[in-house]
């Protein structure tokens, strides 16, 4: 609970901090309590930002994106506009003063609308994260292209770099499961190479990239889950798994997609055009 909202159910300012100095309240922010424990998981923390930046404040920017579920991972700073004016600084938190935004609950917690969420993420973040939410929103059906070109104009931050990523986000990127998924598709899209399928079931299994057309599977090994001895016994029984039903595997590491694009894409085309020939 913020100061002001103890104040307004008739909590005296001696109560305050007599419930302070035995624990009951527990300072978490200028003026924010904890009444009992302070929990620590993600929502309490953007609730208490919330109340720290008074009525009215929501979340905004990539940290709006983020808690709806546009994006992998949270962005720094977190952001929050609000129709105050606040001179507190707070580490890590980046607050939008004298900002009076449309707000809605998203899982509870107040955020910019959906446009205006998408027009302050293009103004501050990498287009990659405005094309990845652009891709989220088209999988749950909620993308509006109308309404966001009609939000857009001159005068209006982050108008130029939303339109430019609505002509050309990739709706395949709602279906990856990492960066190096994500940033396969860019190289894909750079190359001229023709957009696989991403994670879809096939034979019993989930390759990372496919081309029906071509039965060709592309497999991406990243650090994270193809580094340990088991993680690497599973991808060897799922290539020869769908080698076994005619489909030609190969795979890519980290640093080949993010350090060698050409040499990739070129590998790439090669595979398309060899099992082309193979099927024709």
């Amino acid at each position: 609970m913020s100061w002001s909202q103890l104040r307004a159910i008739g909590v005296a300012e001696t109560t305050i901090a007599r419930w302070t100095a035995i624990g009951y309240l527990v300072p978490i922010l200028p003026r924010v309590y904890s009444v009992g424990p302070i929990a620590g998981d993600e929502c309490s923390r953007l609730f208490s930002l919330l109340l720290f930046a008074g009525p009215a404040a929501s979340l905004s920017h990539g940290t709006a994106a983020y808690w709806r579920g546009w994006l992998r991972y949270p962005v720094s700073p977190t952001h929050l506009s609000t129709p105050r004016q606040i001179r507190a600084e707070l580490p890590h938190v980046l607050i939008h003063c004298r900002r009076c935004p449309d707000r809605e609950l998203v899982n509870g917690i107040p955020c910019t609308l959906t446009t205006r969420t998408l027009l302050d993420l293009a103004s501050t973040e990498d287009p990659k994260l405005v094309k990845r939410s652009l891709a989220q929103l088209d999988y749950e059906r909620k993308l509006r292209p109308d309404a966001i070109r009609a939000a857009c104009g001159r005068g209006r931050r982050g108008s130029r770099a939303l339109l430019d990523a609505l002509d050309s986000y990739l709706p395949q990127l709602a279906r990856t499961k990492s960066e190096l998924e994500d940033d396969f598709l860019y190289l894909c899209e750079r190359f001229g190479i023709p957009l696989p399928k991403v994670n879809v079931r096939l034979h019993g299994e989930e390759p990372d990239c496919y081309w029906p057309d071509h039965d060709l599977v592309v497999e991406l090994d990243g650090d994270g889950n193809h580094g340990s001895p088991a993680q690497r016994n599973r991808d060897r029984r799922k290539a020869l798994k769908l080698r076994a039903h005619g489909l030609t595997v190969v795979s890519y590491s980290w640093d080949q997609v993010t350090h060698d694009a050409p040499t990739v894409a070129t590998d790439v085309l090669a595979q398309i055009e060899l099992c082309s020939r193979r099927s024709a």
